[in-house]
């Protein structure tokens, strides 16, 4: 009963699972393909307002609190094409507040040409900040050691941070909507006015995090009058413009989840650094994964649960395998996400309890005949290959060279292991 309950259990569980991956593929392909809207069928359409073709002006503004107030103009596009590719480097000069470890925001206008974005009731705007808060580093040298960045002594406390790049992105396409299919992550960010009887959205507007890097950013001292500050543009589509919508509530959730600013860095470069089919193509192998992960795990849990004897089976090749799994483990501990680490610690407890009944064997003369040839290679090459290591050992930890040295022989030793028990 308690067998048949456990293969009930797996079947809900991968079936489950089957259908969370299909859903997602669904709404996948709806991303990737929005049907744009036909008037002529009588669905209600909303158009963009940049198929007028309007003269726009882009306006990049800094102001203490992004509220309309205050604003010192840092950045003038006149006249400006939504869809051209651009990059201006200024000088933005602080105000006390901020040197006196405050914040500064940017706020980005699109907007008629020659009138006041404030005047303007078809402008666009979007608010960001330039400032953020992190603990200070400093860079020091010892000897031939690289340099490292690690917490200044004077203070413990977060301080004040520039941002010296802000990355502006808008839909340039003139796509149609159905107001009846709209996005939702579209809907966050359109504003629509009435021209006529006529619905138009104003243009999609977006500020891009993922352009920044905690690498990047310079500490504000009381000292510091100007700092530079990089302003880009580039016009994108609307698949575009969802696709960094959703990257962005990604790293939004990560950081909602108590993901450091530097694991959420290396999730970016991957992010940004890729092609959006490629992306998808990933999210997809990686789902096949888990299941083979799932269905790998679940028969080793089974065929252990009904092994009633080890007969037949090596001891020492068993506890060997058990031993190689562990390190393994502990190797990935400290340099994987846990997509990785989690099957593989799963493995290990698999390959460890599996070593509790090892009593009765009946191969331990070629057991131990044929560990004794294997360890006329492996131990060599395990004593040779700590050797070489331990050059390395003055840059590292001495828990992970030891680690990383154990690995080493292990995995040197692992396919002369399998070939060797496999005869056994």
């Amino acid at each position: 009963y308690w067998s048949g309950s456990q293969s009930s259990m797996a079947k809900l569980l991968l079936g489950v699972f089957v259908v969370y991956m299909l859903h997602t593929a669904w709404l996948l392909y709806g991303f990737l393909n929005t049907k744009p809207c036909d008037g002529s069928t009588g669905e209600y359409c909303i158009t963009s307002y940049l198929t007028a073709r309007p003269r726009l002006q882009l306006s990049v503004f800094t102001c203490l609190m992004p509220d309309n107030s205050q604003l010192h103009l840092a950045v003038k596009i006149d006249p400006f094409d939504p869809h051209s590719t651009f990059e201006r480097q200024v000088n933005i000069s602080l105000p006390e507040q901020t040197r006196a470890n405050g914040t500064l925001y940017a706020v980005v206008y699109v907007h008629k040409a020659g009138v006041s974005p404030l005047d303007d009731g078809r402008e666009v705007h979007y608010a960001a900040q330039l400032t953020t808060y992190i603990t200070p580093t400093h860079t020091h040298t010892e000897g031939q050691r690289d340099m490292q960045k690690r917490p200044s002594p004077r203070s413990e406390n977060p301080v004040s941070h520039w941002r010296p790049h802000l990355s502006i992105t808008m839909m340039s396409e003139d796509f149609t909507f159905n107001k009846a299919g709209l996005p939702s992550d579209v809907r966050r960010y359109m504003r629509v006015s009435q021209d006529g009887r006529q619905m138009i959205y104003l243009p999609l507007l977006l500020v891009n995090e993922l352009s920044f890097r905690v690498r990047d950013l310079l500490e504000i001292s009381s000292s510091t009058v100007q700092l530079p500050l990089t302003v880009s543009y580039e016009g994108i589509s609307l698949r575009g413009f969802r696709f960094w919508v959703h990257l962005q509530d990604v790293v939004y959730s990560l950081r909602q989840f108590g993901f450091t600013e530097e694991n959420i860095d290396e999730i970016k470069e991957t992010l940004v650094g890729s092609n959006l089919y490629l992306l998808v193509l990933t999210a997809l192998i990686t789902a096949l994964q888990l299941i083979c992960e799932f269905l790998a795990l679940k028969n080793d849990f089974s065929s252990w649960r009904k092994k009633k004897s080890m007969a037949g089976m090596s001891r020492k090749s068993v506890l060997w395998r058990s031993l190689s799994t562990l390190l393994i483990f502990l190797h990935l501990l400290e340099e994987t996400s846990l997509l990785v680490l989690l099957p593989v610690g799963l493995g290990a407890c698999v390959e460890v309890f599996s070593t509790i009944d090892l009593n009765r064997q009946k191969t331990v003369e070629y057991d131990t005949q044929a560990s004794r040839y294997l360890s006329y290679l492996v131990y060599p090459l395990c004593i040779s290959g700590a050797i070489f290591s331990l050059a390395y050992l003055r840059q590292k930890s001495y828990y992970s060279w030891l680690v990383n040295s154990l690995v080493t022989g292990e995995l040197t030793s692992i396919i002369c292991l399998s070939e060797t028990s496999s005869s056994v």
